[in-house]
């Protein structure tokens, strides 16, 4: 990356390289860049000391944390911190609710939630998805009635991540049905220890439990929780799902998975000599360091001509979300690939707490990341919407 970069910014990539490797456990980096499953404590550890240096939210105005960066400086921060395997901030406070409340909520909402949100005091989950409203969100059923000083919630949300661990919950509501369906929507904030509010838990296909399903069972949410104005919540996901896809890239994890599948190949012999001596496999891994590179360069070139503090959702993020989430499968399926029958001991360790013995160090999440990764080309709008966005707004088709 650094080629790509003028003098002052490769010398702010040196300052964050250099922060991130000194202040930061090296047990949680560790953990990261082998692979092993982090716990709420890692992820609340990790956050909480970069807020302390005021790198835990850059992109929110410098008055509640944030940094006066460049759009190119805020993609150094995060790749970055990828290549250096930190546990990155939690996405729902850092990316999702905080620029929502930061851009659109009353001084005294900002006031209430931004501090704690910041120092992940406050873990938030997102509620938006429903079992009939995933891609097509704004057909999204759960209401919201008013009802005197409060509004009275009904309805179900899924594919909540992390929600096990949540403290208050960010939902898309229907507060007014009888108007075209993306004009009834408003974005109310909901504390999730409210009487009716129960949150299930899904089991993955990688036998993990990562997501969660919510039920809202006549609750009580006061009408100060609504962020902006009712029934312009649309506008606001839309905001919020616009920063959302710019960093599903993820090219720093990208680039990091892709060297440790490279290790793996260096060791795995061949009649040739290693796997990386194969013609096949070697083209393969070429043709995804060069998409790599290229979506790199096209997210620089995008951060580069964006107006720094716009509230406009950028429909360039989809190029970003439709690539950078699809390199992200390429690559989990070619680690699995170079592992090959060893990457099937992970349904051993996860029953029996053992296994493992033949894996390079770091590979133990192969099939596991195989598996999980399969979703990234849905969440946060799916590839199918992605393009539908690029060819309307980008290509005028």
């Amino acid at each position: 990356m650094d080629t790509l970069l003028n003098a002052e910014e490769r010398e702010f990539a040196q300052k964050m390289r250099q922060f991130y490797r000194t202040e930061i456990p090296e047990e949680l980096r560790f953990k990261v860049a082998t692979g092993q499953e982090l716990t709420k404590e890692d992820m609340v550890t990790s956050q909480r000391i970069l807020n302390q240096h005021g790198y835990a939210v850059p992109n929110w105005p410098v008055e509640w944390g944030g940094q006066d960066w460049t759009p190119v400086q805020r993609h150094i921060w995060l790749e970055e911190m990828q290549l250096a395997c930190v546990p990155q901030p939690l996405p729902f406070n850092v990316s999702m609710v905080g620029p929502v409340i930061a851009t659109f909520g009353s001084q005294e909402i900002k006031e209430r939630f931004l501090p704690a949100t910041a120092n992940i005091d406050i873990w938030w989950s997102q509620g938006f998805s429903e079992p009939d409203a995933g891609s097509d969100l704004a057909s999204l059923k759960t209401s919201a009635v008013r009802d005197g000083d409060k509004y009275i919630v009904n309805g179900q949300k899924t594919w909540t991540t992390l929600g096990q661990y949540g403290d208050w919950m960010f939902n898309l509501v229907r507060t007014d049905p009888n108007v075209k369906k993306q004009a009834g929507i408003s974005f109310l904030l909901i504390d999730m220890k409210t009487p009716g509010v129960t949150v299930r838990p899904i089991q993955l296909i990688d036998g993990g439990h990562e997501v969660n399903e919510v039920f809202f069972d006549n609750v009580e949410v006061p009408v100060e929780n609504l962020v902006g104005e009712e029934n312009k919540g649309w506008t606001y996901a839309k905001f919020l799902l616009g920063n959302e896809r710019t960093g599903i890239a993820r090219i720093g994890g990208s680039k990091v998975n892709l060297a440790r599948a490279k290790a793996y190949a260096a060791v795995t012999k061949t009649a040739r000599g290693t796997l990386l001596d194969d013609p096949l496999f070697s083209a393969r891994l070429t043709r995804i360091e060069a998409e790599l590179t290229a979506l790199e360069m096209t997210q620089l070139r995008i951060l580069s001509t964006q107006a720094a503090g716009s509230d406009k959702p950028d429909p360039r993020s989809s190029v970003l979300k439709l690539k950078g989430s699809q390199l992200q499968e390429d690559i989990s399926e070619l680690l699995v690939d170079v592992l090959g029958p060893q990457g099937l001991d992970f349904v051993t360790d996860r029953a029996q707490g053992e296994g493992f013995s033949d894996l390079p160090l770091g590979a133990v999440d192969a099939l596991p990341a195989y598996f999980n990764t399969r979703k990234v080309t849905i969440y946060g709008g799916s590839s199918e919407v992605q393009r539908g966005i690029i060819s309307k707004a980008l290509l005028g088709l």
